[in-house]
């Protein structure tokens, strides 16, 4: 997972919903992550928690989102974090 030309996750196995790749949280650079204030609510999935990436003085709002407690039907992406708004996944 690459912006700005720096990896914020690499890991061997995602988990895919929605056509977005979810990477377990272990795996991801938590140094370039700061804790976003939105957050929004999924019919299915529950409530997603949101982060910017921040790269120096670049900054991605809302790039990376995670479901802290998602509904029986989204368990699989418990421990996990999702990307998107330019954000590439490179595998």
């Amino acid at each position: 997972m690459v912006w700005n030309e720096a990896t914020r996750a690499e890991a061997p196995t995602m988990q895919r919903v929605d056509g977005r790749e979810y990477f377990p949280l272990d795996t991801v650079n938590w140094d370039l992550l700061e804790k976003s204030d939105r957050t929004s609510v999924c019919s299915w999935k529950a409530v997603a928690t949101y982060y910017d990436i921040v790269v120096g003085a670049s900054r991605l709002p809302t790039a990376a989102w995670t479901y802290e407690t998602p509904q029986p039907a989204a368990e699989h992406i418990t421990g996990h974090i999702g990307f998107w708004r330019g954000v590439e996944v490179v595998g």
